[in-house]
């Protein structure tokens, strides 16, 4: 149910064998992202349970579901990136079908993050989800 982005993350975290090297797509991948505007910066958007400062400002355009997002740690912002290849894009009635535990387990983020990360990753998902089933 992964989008095209997500697969092309996924074929790219296979052939990466070294989890430094994975992580350093990671922050490649959130660096490559188009900043987020400041104004968007508030605490509407603000997401809590990250040990960083994360910000997810979700839209719904014609029936798609996508975000913008930022966070003050180059490593959570890739984590971010991940999630929009995971969701931006996909009809926003099918949001909340997708497993992003699992997909994120095909990377093995699941076994590599920090509880801290984990958690933040979670409250990210369920801000998602929530935006999403709200529309």
């Amino acid at each position: 149910m992964a989008t095209q982005a997500f697969e092309d993350i996924a074929d790219t975290f296979e052939f990466l064998d070294d989890w430094e090297d994975r992580y350093r797509h990671v922050i490649e991948l959130g660096k490559a992202m188009p900043p987020m505007s400041d104004a968007l910066k508030t605490p509407a958007t603000k997401v809590d349970g990250c040990a960083s400062q994360v910000w997810i400002h979700p839209t719904v355009a014609d029936g798609t579901f996508t975000f913008a997002g930022d966070s003050d740690a180059m490593i959570v912002r890739g984590l971010i990136a991940v999630l929009h290849a995971l969701y931006a894009g996909v009809p926003v009635g099918k949001v909340t079908a997708i497993d992003a535990g699992a997909e994120l387990g095909r990377l093995g983020l699941d076994r590599h993050l920090s509880a801290q990360r984990s958690n933040g990753v979670r409250a990210m998902v369920t801000r998602i989800r929530e935006v999403a089933a709200a529309a």
